[in-house]
């Protein structure tokens, strides 16, 4: 017999924003899901109504789609699924699975405050549990799971492997509140089974969860899926991740100029390995996804490691990818550009994301071409371009004449003229990047050249020579 599709689920609350904890989780649930040819599902616990907007959801889905992440069918909702959750708890109601509990919260109060008086370390324990119906008061209850008394509970996980907790360790879990909404343990396995899902992808903080999840499968006759508890993300002092350590949000990432393609491959390697690869595409990522090279030990965000991935897929990824992105960035930073801009980075890209780490980094060596003439010169450039290196210039633009417009050829003509005179090829480089650009921060002069063509470069460069001059 065949085994069933893989299913898997992201299933987030909707908080504002992805977090990037719960984009590596995304990320992992599609992997494994794509690598099997399987469902990649996504699924908005949305049952707190004061969090839960149209805007918070619609925050987490442009995460995903930033991430380039999509999903399978349509957008499954927890809170349209009540009626459903409710008919689950009554059903184990009726089999003697579950049970009314009428306990108030000062009882239930009282109780605990007992036992941590008697150093009692068992979990409320109803009255109610095993009460006659008979007895039953006119009062609100809640609906309770009956968990074992005795003996153990055990799961097994494909990254914890076998884990399991003392039958006392867990409650009689409330499944029904008393004014008749779900909550989160019941709402949560229901949703699985019916969605079909296989596998059950999530951060370890989940793992005791598990424990208590199981019992509801059981009690219901369910097929458990397959766990797989990951290690959380830690800041760079391993301490758990929080604002102090930098960006936690998807979006923040965006807006600080790192490409979906990096971010997908940075976010596979926190807690994930195949052998020593540090650098892969996400074709390579699913091809090799695999619950074996899981971890166990947290995982630590560090910037600096992002920044040389990001910086290798800026150099490697195809233009038509990066311009698109570079657009998207600018987008995001509301700074967008026009169609003929877009046109003129196109041409300028390749000297552009040289040793670029950040897509910020190529639009700002990029501004030679894109924020048009007259220029703006900043502070290092203006100290460029003294009465020493305009005569430099001068003898350069007077050498170009019949010079063939390319970069190497230019620069050929460069290291003569240097060569003659006696100085370093910087003496002539570093002025000319000011006179074409008047920025510190710009790309090789001879590339510029090339890119803005022999009547512009030479009009910017006489500009600069009359400037001095005046």
């Amino acid at each position: 017999m065949s085994s069933p599709q893989v299913v898997t689920r992201f299933a987030p609350s909707p908080t504002g924003y992805l977090h990037i904890g719960g984009a590596r989780t995304a990320l992992f649930n599609w992997l494994y899901a794509r690598a099997n040819g399987g469902k990649f599902l996504l699924r908005i616990e949305d049952t707190d109504r004061a969090r839960s907007t149209p805007e918070a959801t619609a925050a987490l889905i442009q995460g995903l789609e930033w991430l380039g992440l999509d999903y399978d069918g349509e957008i499954h909702s927890q809170f349209a699924r009540a009626d459903r959750h409710r008919a689950v708890a009554n059903d184990m109601l009726s089999t003697g699975h579950a049970y009314k509990c009428f306990s108030t919260s000062e009882e239930i109060e009282a109780y605990r405050a007992q036992a941590r008086q008697d150093n009692n370390p068992l979990p409320f324990q109803s009255p109610w549990r095993d009460a006659d119906v008979d007895t039953h008061p006119d009062a609100p209850f809640v609906i309770r799971l009956k968990s074992p008394r005795e003996g153990g509970v055990a799961i097994k996980d494909r990254v914890q492997k076998k884990v399991s907790w003392a039958a006392t360790t867990f409650d009689d879990l409330i499944m029904l509140r008393s004014d008749g909404t779900p909550t989160y343990m019941l709402a949560v396995v229901v949703d699985d089974h019916d969605m079909g899902v296989t596998h059950i992808i999530r951060g370890d903080d989940h793992l005791i969860n598990a424990g208590r999840q199981s019992l509801i499968y059981r009690a219901m006759g369910w097929d458990i899926p397959e766990f797989a508890h990951i290690p959380l993300i830690h800041g760079e002092d391993g301490k758990k991740l929080s604002k102090r350590h930098g960006a936690t949000g998807v979006h923040e990432y965006a807006a600080l100029g790192y490409m979906p393609e990096a971010m997908r491959n940075y976010l596979a390697r926190l807690g994930w390995s195949h052998g020593n690869d540090e650098l892969f595409t996400t074709q390579q990522a699913i091809e090799w996804f695999d619950f074996k090279g899981m971890g166990k030990s947290p995982s630590r965000l560090d910037f600096k490691k992002l920044d040389n991935v990001s910086a290798h897929h800026i150099k490697t990824v195809d233009d038509s990818t990066l311009l698109r992105d570079l657009q998207a960035y600018a987008s995001e930073i509301n700074a967008p550009l026009s169609a003929q801009q877009m046109d003129d980075l196109g041409r300028a890209l390749s000297i552009c994301k040289e040793k670029s780490r950040k897509l910020g980094d190529i639009l700002d060596k990029a501004q030679f071409i894109l924020s048009g003439y007259p220029l703006e010169i900043d502070e290092k450039s203006a100290d460029m371009l003294n009465s020493v290196s305009i005569s430099i210039l001068s003898e350069l633009t007077a050498r170009l004449n019949n010079v063939t417009w390319t970069a190497d050829a230019i620069f050929e003509t460069a290291k003569d003229l240097a060569a003659d005179q006696g100085i370093k090829l910087g003496a002539i480089g570093m002025p000319l990047k000011a006179a074409l650009s008047g920025r510190a921060n710009s790309p090789s002069g001879f590339g510029m050249m090339e890119v803005l063509g022999r009547d512009e470069s030479l009009k910017r460069i006489g500009k600069a020579v009359k400037s001095n001059e005046a």
